[in-house]
């Protein structure tokens, strides 16, 4: 049997140690990832093996050359000009493969049995096995859900947070037979996760996974790479070492010499031709490569030292990682998740703090103490994005010199020359940030259309009539006090994809930030008539006669915090009268209960005005909640049911679009109207796409996020949500009152749990397989819905914080009820169960 060695990594994700060395050839106790991988396929009866190679293919090549060294057979492909992808590298050497063959990544240490999982390839008749382990978190690999008899039902590619159904993942490890790279065309870029597997799924494939006893360690980031090695050490993988076992859980190579003086703690590794001094204490977990110096009472507290390092007299080195060369003087300072890059020089009493990263090459001076990571500028996120857009505490994650980066990074994945618009609201932090943001994007040769201070409706508005590459939009955070929201729209004005999202983080940890000549940096202009522009698309999206006719009254309070509020003048052209409260800006975000507060007052303003109802909009134009003419307000389901019952009348036969944990209401009102509902994921990107990408839609989003009408723009605006519900009001001779008593009543039950984030994908795995699978809907989180109801539960994990929200719904108030309190049992007992194990 032959084997494909996917070994082209670049290994990003571990610089500073792989700049000049490909992620496969990245020692793990003293050798290669790779030479531990060839060691398992030998060890499996797979002697002949196909290394595909794109980043610095000759390192590769010179270590293994033809493979006799290490008893194997050794051949090579080398994708030349770009990489071909997983599935495309090896399709390229397809000729070569006439049987069954073991596809393998190149940057993972295990020790599965690979003999039993091709016995089961073979026992079911399978066109494609792929090798599955379980894991606590998930999200940093694809999930694959499959039946009882192990046959492939789903795929999902490095979930979010909300989209775990499953903790068994892809170990990129596959079992194929030659004919499945048919489907596959010649040179052209390919994913086995992305394009084939799904592909042969849905043509009917016996495609099967074997879940895999075993250790399983993707190497895909520092703390990965360093659990490898202790986990190697104790055993817990089972690996060939390089050197000898002199005592119990020591490994000493040749000819190390070592001071009888010197302290060995168990386990601990140390390579061939090295010397280690007197006194010197080598700790429990250290791990010293070849022709590797130790001084004169050293201290290591498990380190990670590759071949060559000068180690000085009285240095302290704990938990970190030491690249091949270099050197590090006497009484030097390296602390825990440091991480120094091949032939640096580290001066004498110098200290590296915890975490920071060194690129190759670099001299730290004597003395220096050293916080931020050396490259050419300093890291302070690991993500930059979360659930919507980039977030953190104003001047402090959220810095000048953060957003200068980030704006360059943001524009180093767009074409040279390309324009993007920039917009903020009023606070003076976000005037700061939004300048910075300018700054990188400039930097990089991208041109600025700059709204300056706008509601985030016009900026979205004004993305695709300005034919821009996309946007930014700078604000304080609706709901986080002292908190700042950056959001990047693409040329529709609908907010960036994942995959883009992942483009800028790349860019922006990898420091690969485009830097053009002087005569290129980015022109920055100021559009004109922005205000009348979005007024005008406004105008076309309603029967202005019905509102010039309705001689409507309403109250709007802005909470301090919308930009431009053009909404009162705009309904004075129609004839209405609009009184406003709470227009200024403050240069702080109000709490939770100041604005409860406030919504309290409009409801007595209201009343006290005979106004037809009233309206709060807050997050810069995006949000609002409604106050009937008696002052009752109106919010979070109900609204949304309002405004699909409004909109449904108006609109018969249309499409909403809404959130997957919005109640069942919108259903029954749909079915009134012959309508249809599309529901999403819980995500404002997710709703955003769908009014895009769907026919017929009239309407999408929810009265927790707000509102969209496609035909204005792809985001949402509370402003035109006012002035089209005055519209349909006046034309359907309806109050808010009325309409709220045509509403179905549905019993909407919501309970939050505290779960740690490792435990998120066993508990959605664990709820798959417990559950009938003909009652599982899995668009977001995991819901169980009574067939032919509108009975059904929802367990979604949050994105962002360690909650898991739990929802139930029905037309049965006692229903609701007990299945919230059954499902709350549920997931908190097994929450129990995982901590305690």
């Amino acid at each position: 049997m032959r084997a494909v060695l996917m070994a082209g990594g670049s290994g990003t994700r571990l610089r500073p140690l792989t700049c000049d060395l490909p992620k496969p050839m990245v020692p793990v106790l003293n050798r290669p990832i790779a030479e531990h991988i060839v060691n398992l396929l030998k060890h499996n009866g797979i002697k002949e093996i196909i290394a595909t190679l794109h980043y610095l293919p000759d390192v590769f090549r010179d270590y293994f050359q033809e493979g006799k060294d290490f008893d194997v057979i050794m051949k090579y492909s080398i994708e030349e000009d770009q990489p071909l992808g997983t599935a495309g590298c090896v399709k390229k050497v397809e000729q070569m493969l006439d049987r069954t063959f073991v596809v393998i990544s190149g940057d993972s240490i295990t020790d599965f049995n690979l003999q039993a999982a091709i016995a089961f390839h073979r026992e079911k008749g399978a066109k494609a096995t792929l090798i599955l382990t379980k894991v606590p978190n998930p999200i940093e690999f694809g999930v694959v859900i499959t039946d009882s008899e192990g046959r492939i039902q789903r795929f999902l590619e490095k979930p979010s947070t909300s989209e775990i159904f499953s903790d068994t993942v892809n170990t990129g490890i596959y079992i194929l037979e030659p004919e499945v790279l048919e489907y596959l065309p010649p040179e052209v870029e390919a994913d086995f996760s992305q394009d084939l597997f799904p592909l042969l799924l849905d043509r009917g494939e016996p495609l099967y996974g074997y879940i895999a006893d075993g250790y399983w360690c993707d190497v895909g980031h520092l703390e990965a790479y360093r659990d490898a090695h202790y986990d190697g050490l104790s055993g817990a993988v089972k690996l060939n070492f390089p050197s000898v076992e002199r005592k119990q859980g020591i490994w000493i190579g040749e000819n190390t010499y070592i001071d009888s003086t010197a302290v060995l703690e168990s386990p601990c590794l140390i390579g061939n031709n090295c010397r280690i001094g007197a006194r010197a204490k080598i700790r429990s977990g250290t791990i010293i490569g070849d022709n590797v110096t130790i001084g004169d009472d050293a201290e290591l507290n498990r380190p990670i030292i590759w071949n060559g390092v000068i180690v000085g007299e009285e240095a302290s080195l704990s938990a970190c990682v030491i690249a091949r060369g270099t050197r590090i003087d006497r009484r030097s300072h390296i602390l825990e998740g440091a991480v120094i890059g091949q032939l640096c020089n580290i001066g004498e009493e110098a200290q590296i703090n915890t975490g920071v990263r060194v690129w190759p090459s670099k001299r730290i001076e004597s003395g220096a103490i050293l916080n931020i990571n050396l490259i050419w500028g300093n890291i302070a996120h690991r993500n930059l994005f979360g659930q919507r857009g980039v977030t953190g505490l104003a001047n402090i994650d959220i810095t000048p010199e953060f957003a200068v980066k980030l704006g360059a990074a943001y524009g180093s994945i767009l074409k040279s020359g390309s324009c993007v618009v920039v917009s903020r609201d009023q606070r003076s932090v976000s005037r700061m940030v939004s300048r910075s943001l300018i700054a990188g994007l400039m930097s990089v040769g991208i041109d600025i259309q700059n709204l300056e201070s706008t509601a985030i409706p016009i900026s979205r508005t004004m993305t695709p009539k300005l034919k821009v590459a996309g946007g930014v939009h700078v604000r304080l955070h609706p709901d986080r006090h002292d908190y700042i929201m950056i959001e990047f729209f693409d040329t529709n004005g609908i907010n960036i994809s994942k995959a883009k999202e992942k483009k800028i983080e790349g860019a922006y940890f990898k420091e690969d930030l485009r830097r053009v000549q002087a005569m290129d940096i980015g022109d920055m202009s100021y559009p004109s008539q922005v205000v009348d522009t979005y007024c005008k698309t406004f105008e076309t999206q309603l029967n202005v006669e019905a509102i010039r006719n309705s001689n409507t009254k309403i109250v709007i309070d802005y909470v301090y915090s919308v930009s431009g509020a053009i909404l009162p003048q705009l309904l004075a052209g129609f004839g209405c009268d609009a009184v406003v409260l709470n227009a200024s800006l403050r240069q702080r975000a109000i709490s939770t209960a100041e604005r409860e507060n406030l919504l309290f007052q409009l409801g007595h303003v209201v009343e006290a005005l005979k106004a037809n109802f009233g309206v709060q909009v807050s997050a810069n134009g995006e949000l609002l909640m409604l106050v009937d003419e008696s002052g009752i307000q109106i919010r979070g389901e109900e609204l949304t049911a309002l405004m699909v019952n409004t909109i449904l009348t108006a609109y018969p036969r249309g499409t909403v679009v809404v959130p997957i944990n919005t109640s069942s209401a919108v259903e029954q009102i749909a079915r009134r109207h012959d309508g249809k509902v599309i529901r999403t994921k819980a995500n404002p990107t997710a709703i955003m796409e769908a009014t895009q990408s769907n026919y017929n839609v009239v309407l999408g989003g929810s009265g927790d996020m707000g509102f969209i009408f496609p035909q204005l723009h792809p985001g949402f605006d509370a402003m035109f949500t006012i002035a089209k519900l005055i519209e349909m009001l006046t034309i359907q001779e309806r109050s808010l009152t009325q309409v709220r008593s045509e509403l179905p009543l549905v019993c909407h039950k919501y309970h939050s749990l505290r779960c740690p984030g490792k435990i998120k994908g066993s508990l959605m795995r664990y709820l798959v397989e417990t559950e009938s699978p003909e009652k599982l809907e899995l668009i977001d989180g995991v819901k169980i819905v009574e067939n032919h109801t509108d009975n059904w539960v929802l367990i979604l994990p949050d994105a962002g914080e360690p909650l898991i929200h739990i929802y139930a719904n029905s037309d049965n108030r006692e229903w609701a009820e007990s299945h919230l309190q059954i499902y709350r049992n549920k997931v908190q007992e097994f929450i129990i169960k995982q901590q305690i194990v």
